[in-house]
């Protein structure tokens, strides 16, 4: 996955010889020096001379500031020289433009073929999951052993189960909810309300848009027994992305479009009630009153957020535009995660085995000792506080319209396959 990098948006051309550049020469900034010795006995320096360079005074630094300035003036802009090519050159420069076209469309092929082929591949996997979570269908021995098996490589203390001749088909208890808890996102979203309607949960399916709709994308449908908080027996949740891969190769996400749910009398779990005492001004009466107001629940997810509109003229203010694209990038990060680890390794998480490469992500406090604070020696330096530093974080999905694009498909995967 790419990394979120600013992109100024302008008159942006590609560098050529006499472009000017964006940072100092390679050697300059230290990233490249010679390694062989100049064999000249002059330009050795004496014992007694310093290796300090010497600080710049006031009006040196004003004239590197205004140097500095220019110079960024300058990054980005045409320097002229595909304008001073001749025409027949500038034709082929054109011609490979061409190439391009077809290799965006190649790469759009070759995306949507691999949905098809993941498609194919995973879903009697996911039907005969689904069998063997609701008790419908018997666990064959070979499954069961080679269950046994993983059980024996991640722990060698682990006791198989006792091979009984016979075997009746066993349904396991909220699965799904169990499963959905063990995610460390999601487990903070889902409330204790939640979980009463969560327990009803049977199944999670995943499956790609057809290759012939207007836009690619996948679908996540959540199937639901019969409860006491709404009227649906199905949930959907459908992701869209832009009908052409982004420029890293990748689906750019466009929007997202959930179900409308049936919600039963005062069994809403995405508002609180509370009742308020009313007075009547002219007959000073007094009345009681039950209003609603939103809260967090899980179930918010199936009413995900609207990117900004393009083509509208209303201006969003910027503080407001900042809370919308955390609120997409949420979403999406929730439909991401369901789509490429729960749904896919959802035994994992169920068992909470799925917790140990979680925590892989994120550094552990714990695992660093702190530092002799005592540096008499002056010989390390401290760490700008007000800096950032680079650390380790889960998977996120890069800047696009609504502000976020992922990969909908691994292609080393899609290759083995």
């Amino acid at each position: 996955m790419s990394s979120n990098v600013p992109i100024a948006h302008g008159d942006l051309t590609a560098p050529t010889p006499q472009n000017t550049p964006l940072t100092q020469a390679p050697i300059a900034a230290g990233l490249s020096r010679p390694t062989v010795p100049d064999i000249s006995e002059d330009n050795e320096p004496a014992e007694d001379e310093s290796d300090e360079i010497p600080p710049m005074t006031g009006a040196q630094a004003v004239m590197m500031g205004l140097v500095q300035g220019r110079l960024a003036d300058l990054v980005g802009k045409s320097s002229g020289y595909i304008e001073s090519l001749s025409n027949d050159v500038k034709k082929s420069v054109e011609a490979l433009k061409g190439v391009q076209v077809k290799q965006n469309e190649l790469q759009n092929q070759y995306k949507r073929e691999c949905l098809e082929l993941e498609k194919k591949l995973q879903k009697p996997l996911y039907e005969r999951r689904n069998a063997i979570i609701s008790g419908a269908g018997q666990a064959t021995e070979e499954e069961i052993e080679a269950g046994t098996q993983a059980s024996l490589k991640d722990d060698p203390d682990y006791t198989p189960l006792p091979k009984d001749a016979e075997g009746t088909p066993a349904a396991i208890p909220e699965f799904w909810l169990t499963a959905l808890r063990n995610h460390i996102g999601l487990s903070e979203i889902i409330t204790e309300r939640d979980a009463g309607a969560l327990k009803s949960l049977t199944d999670i399916r995943l499956s790609y848009l057809p290759s012939d709709s207007p836009k690619p994308g996948f679908k996540i449908t959540f199937i639901f027994s019969p409860n006491d908080f709404f009227e649906n027996e199905i949930l959907e949740k459908t992701y869209l992305y832009q009908e052409e891969v982004g420029y890293s190769g990748d689906f750019v996400y466009d929007r997202a479009i959930g179900t409308d749910i049936k919600w039963k009398e005062e069994k809403d779990l995405t508002k609180e009630f509370e009742i308020k005492k009313q007075r009547n001004k002219n007959t000073n009466r007094t009345r009681l009153v039950r209003k609603a107001r939103p809260t967090e629940s899980f179930f918010n997810f199936f009413s995900p957020p609207s990117p900004p509109a393009e083509d509208t003229d209303v201006e969003i203010d910027e503080d407001e535009l900042e809370e919308l694209e955390e609120k997409l990038e949420m979403d999406y990060q929730i439909g991401e995660d369901l789509k490429e680890k729960i749904i896919p390794r959802a035994i994992d998480y169920f068992t909470g085995k799925a917790l140990e490469y979680e925590g892989m992500d994120d550094e552990d406090e714990d695992d660093f000792d702190e530092l002799d604070e005592d540096d008499e020696d002056g010989q390390f330096d401290d760490e700008d506080s007000n800096s950032e530093a680079e650390l380790p974080r889960r998977r996120g999905p890069p800047k696009g319209r609504g502000g976020l694009s992922a990969a909908a498909v691994n292609p080393e995967e899609c290759k083995q396959q």
